[in-house]
């Protein structure tokens, strides 16, 4: 699709736009992007027939796959938006405010980025979208150390930042915003959620290995599975961390056994994940013995994408999804429906909660009556729906961090086809997952619409 472009625009001077921003409820001294010829409420107002969001994702990278399928799910939103296919989930959420027609009655256009899995080249695609491309939404992710920069970047630009797959407890913990929002899970839940599986099928004498992506998200997820599993008993020998551009994990795979450890953690994602596991069975990892156990190999965050990638080498490896397409419940597999006949193959879960994401963004803007980020953020907080695929969902307040259902899953041991091949062994009730806002610090600060 071709971009949609923002008129030229003339300079005001700095009185008048302090001015307007205080009519508008705006704080003075807030970052200004471009100045306007009118009084606009807020940043990249639509004053036309169109609405355009920003789908910002990795096109290029160790994430690449996971954007692909996140970018699927974005097109297929926007169809549905608009009043094309089947309708989708618009058909099963909770909330009726979305009638096919747009987004408040304009026709929804997008424009990509490539955020190649790097913040700095994410900042800038957003950037882009923002300034060039009057893009009043941005979302995507895949990465969290991009999540949380493009998040930054939202806040200070004023406008929404839906996030899409990020996982790292940052996002919504030290680094969150007013004008950011997260719908996937994170690692504190993954955690709490694969414990006592873990614990119920391996016992509480273990020793653990970590091997983890080097930057915001590995840690995190590295600290909450080493803090749920010490709880219950584990020791943790070792935690090494490696690049998220390595390829060839077979250095660090290799001292593993002479560790003394029974159980390799593989915080890890996407290519990495499936790189580091292949190297793991190579250096037979999966039938050895060690402490006279069998040894165990643990990935806390999976997806369809990786298991594919990996094949046979998922078999009976536990971990944690947001999602699954195997779900039976009336909107993923309304979801499962539109996406299999529009692609020919099911969605991952960066696909769903890149899909949820747009419709909530769509949602809030018709329930709140306008596109003002103020107004949509209000509209988000403490919104409480279903029908979306994770049962009864709650956005919540005080950071952003949507709270529901977690997946605990392992590979299947005798798949059907080359999609299925996960299954899920239990489902974590919100409850069990959910924390006091406070632990992870950070202030959300206040809302910013931009201008």
């Amino acid at each position: 699709m071709s971009k949609k472009k923002t008129p030229p625009m003339s300079a005001w001077n700095r009185r008048d736009v302090l001015k307007a921003g205080a009519a508008s409820g705006v704080i003075a001294g807030a970052p200004m992007f471009f100045s306007r010829a009118h009084a606009a409420d807020y940043i990249n107002e639509p004053t036309g027939k169109t609405v355009t969001l920003g789908f910002n994702v990795p096109q290029s990278g160790a994430y690449a796959d996971e954007g692909a399928d996140e970018l699927r799910a974005y097109q297929l939103a926007v169809e549905h938006l608009n009043g094309g296919g089947d309708g989708g989930m618009m058909n099963t959420f909770s909330s009726k405010a979305l009638k096919g027609n747009g987004i408040l009655g304009r026709k929804v256009e997008y424009v990509t980025g490539d955020t190649q899995t790097k913040p700095d080249a994410a900042r800038a695609s957003a950037r882009s979208m923002i300034e060039k491309d009057g893009a009043i939404m941005i979302t995507g992710g895949s990465s969290s150390g991009v999540a949380v920069a493009v998040q930054a970047l939202c806040q200070e630009a004023g406008v929404i930042f839906m996030a899409g797959l990020t996982h790292s407890n940052d996002t919504t913990g030290k680094d969150k915003k007013a004008n950011g929002f997260r719908h996937f899970f994170n690692s504190y839940m993954s955690g709490a959620a694969l414990a006592p599986i873990l614990g119920e099928n391996y016992g509480t004498d273990r020793k653990a290995y970590h091997l983890t992506a080097d930057y915001n998200w590995g840690y995190t997820t590295e600290e909450a599975v080493k803090t749920s599993t010490e709880a219950m008993g584990w020791e943790t020998v070792a935690a090494v961390k490696t690049p998220l551009s390595q390829t060839d994990f077979s250095s660090y795979v290799a001292p593993v056994q002479a560790s003394g450890a029974d159980v390799l953690i593989l915080n890890h994602y996407g290519a990495n994940m499936v790189n580091s596991l292949t190297s793991a069975v190579q250096f037979g990892l999966r039938a050895a013995q060690a402490n006279g156990k069998n040894f165990e190999i643990v990935v806390p965050l999976y997806s369809r994408l990786m298991a594919k990638g990996a094949g046979e080498n998922v078999k009976g490896i536990f971990g944690s999804t947001n999602w699954h397409w195997s779900l039976q419940d009336e909107g993923s597999q309304a979801f499962v429906k539109s996406f299999g006949e529009k692609y020919g193959f099911p969605p991952s879960q960066a696909a769903h909660t890149t899909y949820v994401q747009t419709l909530l963004y769509a949602d809030a803007c018709e329930r709140a009556g306008t596109h003002n980020p103020c107004g949509v953020g209000a509209a988000l907080e403490g919104f409480e729906f279903d029908g979306l695929g994770n049962g009864k969902t709650l956005y919540r307040a005080e950071d952003h961090q949507c709270f529901k259902d977690v997946l605990v899953v392992k590979g299947k041991e005798n798949p059907t086809s080359e999609f299925d091949l996960l299954e899920i062994v239990e489902v974590t009730p919100a409850s069990k997952v959910t924390y006091d806002a406070s632990i992870f610090g950070g202030e959300l600060g206040t809302c910013n619409p931009g201008v």
